[in-house]
């Protein structure tokens, strides 16, 4: 018998479906399509303006690739094949170096590159996004291309002596001496972020390419994460040298949510129990510790530190996150908790950050529910991705409880 909070909550599983097919897929449908170059437009600002010259980032279109396979997948619409067909030739024809291999980082609005480094988090996008397409296609280019990257990170970045992967490289593949991915983020040769999506591209081309060298890579990454990244507080651990001297006190609480889940998600697939039991007690303590990050008004906090929250801002991606991070904890431990903690997000998500009017969903709002228009409504790292997976997981993961 499902209690008082999980009964209503079940039936919200046609509100994220909704949103997914309504609100989010076409914004990108509809505003995002460039017709004169190819593929898709760069940007669109704070305040919904087309930026038509904007460059163009691998991290916007491999996401774009991914959710609209994964859409399709979720429901057959002859339009998110059309747009999933569209970004997965223009990566292919465009982003793709056809001498060096791997992927650029970015593109002017008339497809020359203009940044050529080798960024291992986005080659790890572009397997992520690689392998969805090839689940709805069967097109073995595709399945090829991501079995080619992946063999350029184990060539390139993996880390023989001390294991785990190096952050970055110019486009011949020698290592760089800056690995940022962006200004925020610290000058280290190792990350938690791109281990993250380096796990995350890996569990997706096992599910169709069952190679055991990648099973042993998989495994070896999820003993990393609970030997190295998951502190004695259940928080990740953000950044390190070349030999794990940890260099970071910095919490980001949407990523201790949705390292949980993904996590989970990849145990799963290497149909190990004993690892999956040990992975899913680490979930449900992740999520557990992430709950101090929670406002009063449901929505997740970005970052703290040790003398507490260092930004307290509340961003679209770690709200996304934290629903299906909480449904994943729900699901693994059966505490009705995490339904509560996700029923007040859900609601938070809905009165500040959807654009009802516009479309899409907001960067972030302040603390106070302030709005922020200088963050972008679509560009380099603000993409479908985060809150599209979200839907289409909330929506068939509640779906399976229904009453």
């Amino acid at each position: 018998m499902y209690g008082k909070v999980l009964t209503p909550f079940l039936l919200k599983s046609q509100e994220f479906h909704d949103e997914l097919i309504h609100n989010i897929l076409p914004f990108w449908m509809d505003h995002m399509l460039d017709m004169e170059n190819g593929g898709f437009y760069g940007q669109v600002d704070g305040n919904n303006r087309l930026n038509h010259k904007a460059g163009k980032g691998v991290i916007l279109n491999t996401r774009i690739l991914w959710t609209f396979s994964a859409a399709y997948a979720y429901n057959a619409d002859k339009r998110y094949l059309a747009t999933a067909q569209r970004a997965y030739a223009y990566i292919k024809d465009h982003f793709i170096d056809k001498l060096y291999g791997g992927v650029y980082w970015m593109l002017d609005c008339e497809t020359h590159p203009i940044n050529t480094k080798k960024q291992v988090y986005a080659q790890a996008f572009a397997i992520y996004a690689f392998s969805e397409y090839y689940k709805i296609t069967g097109q073995k280019e595709a399945l090829d291309l991501g079995i080619e990257l992946f063999h350029h990170i184990e060539n390139f970045s993996f880390d023989q002596e001390h294991n785990g992967y190096l952050e970055a490289f110019d486009r011949e593949w020698r290592v760089l001496s800056d690995f940022r991915l962006s200004d925020k983020d610290e000058n280290e040769a190792k990350t938690m972020n791109t281990h993250l999506h380096i796990l995350e591209a890996y569990t997706n081309l096992f599910r169709i390419w069952p190679d055991p060298v990648l099973e042993h890579r998989l495994k070896g990454l999820i003993r990393l994460f609970i030997d190295q990244f998951i502190n004695n507080r259940y928080h990740f651990n953000l950044f390190f040298d070349e030999k794990w001297q940890l260099k970071s006190n910095t919490i980001s609480y949407g990523h201790d949510v949705e390292g949980s889940w993904l996590l989970s998600e990849a145990a799963a697939v290497l149909n190990d129990s004993v690892l999956l039991k040990e992975v899913e007690h680490l979930a449900v303590k992740m999520v557990e510790a992430s709950l101090e990050g929670i406002d009063e008004d449901g929505a997740l906090m970005n970052e703290a530190g040790d003398e507490g929250f260092t930004d307290t801002d509340k961003h679209w991606w770690p709200q996304a996150e934290a629903l299906v991070g909480l449904i994943n904890a729900w699901q693994i431990s059966k505490d009705e908790k995490y339904l509560r903690h996700a029923e007040k997000n859900w609601r938070f998500i809905k009165d500040h950050i959807i654009d009802h009017e516009n479309g899409e969903w907001f960067w972030r709002v302040t603390k106070t529910h302030g709005s922020v228009t200088t963050e972008d409504k679509a560009g380099p790292w603000k993409c479908p991705y985060h809150n599209g997976r979200a839907m289409i997981e909330l929506a068939t993961r509640l779906s399976k409880h229904r009453l």
